[in-house]
């Protein structure tokens, strides 16, 4: 996953966008059955989603199921454990603790590529450590919608940033890709562009989007930059030459916590 950077999601129940959707730009679509599917259309967006698997691309297709609490959620994992077409991601709302997860895992095991769980709620957020940890598991989404709901705030940087700040350490902890929640005032083009810089500031890998023309400004914020790139491949190349050992570069002190950083920015550079 350290390549992708955006993830754009399509309503389960408007099949006509799933094409337009994977031909979007976007490194990797996610077909939402929940939030956006009402709750008398979910066994019909179901299985016009299993029907549509078989002509989107698996490795650029996620799926967003429901909630394993919900009679809906369960008959989502259950249809995809039988299912000949599967994405290669699966989303999964609303997670509180890791035994959500390791049914998830059990039920799936190695038909997908991976468990993406939302962290939504602050009982989600306490139990982020072992969700984050958990078989399976290979990115983790914070879910500011749900989150400002229940803290009763907006959905705005300022006042969620203690509860980002607390995902990222989870998502860093087991080392697994950290997705920020969508920017949803699409007509703030500079907002969206600003929040994308402080979410990869922060340590976050890619973020949501609800509607294509929000890709490029993710993309461009997400990415390691030209100068970022090139800024890396020198450090890397002086500490080589170093012999591993720290020294001062370009009035920088190289040490192996700072190389760390740099070997993650030549790799995804490389992807």
């Amino acid at each position: 996953m350290a390549s992708l950077t955006n993830f754009l999601f399509v309503p389960a129940n408007r099949p006509e966008r799933f094409s337009k959707a994977a031909s979007s730009g976007a490194d990797m679509i996610c077909i939402d059955l929940e939030d956006s599917v009402p709750a008398d259309q979910k066994d019909a967006a179901r299985e016009t989603v299993l029907n549509a698997l078989s002509g989107l691309e698996r490795q650029k297709t996620a799926i967003r199921i429901n909630g394993l609490k919900t009679a809906a959620g369960l008959a989502d994992l259950l249809a995809l454990a039988s299912a000949d077409d599967v994405p290669s991601l699966v989303f999964m709302p609303m997670v509180e603790s890791a035994s959500e997860v390791e049914i998830a895992n059990a039920i799936l095991g190695d038909k997908v590529d991976g468990l993406i769980p939302l962290i939504e709620t602050v009982k989600g957020l306490r139990a982020g450590d072992t969700i984050a940890a958990s078989d399976g598991v290979t990115g983790m989404m914070f879910g500011g919608g749900d989150f400002s709901a229940e803290l009763n705030t907006k959905l705005e940087w300022e006042p969620l940033l203690a509860a980002r700040g607390a995902f990222i350490m989870c998502c860093a902890s087991a080392r697994v890709t950290a997705i920020d929640v969508p920017y949803i005032d699409m007509a703030n083009e500079e907002g969206l562009a600003e929040e994308c810089a402080r979410a990869k500031a922060m340590g976050f890998h890619a973020k949501a989007a609800i509607h294509p023309k929000q890709l490029a400004s993710i993309q461009q914020a997400m990415r390691p930059s030209e100068a970022e790139v090139a800024e890396a491949r020198d450090a890397l190349a002086a500490y080589q030459r170093a012999g591993g050992k720290a020294i001062s570069h370009n009035g920088r002190m190289l040490e192996a916590p700072v190389m760390e950083r740099y070997r993650r920015i030549a790799e995804s550079a490389e992807v």
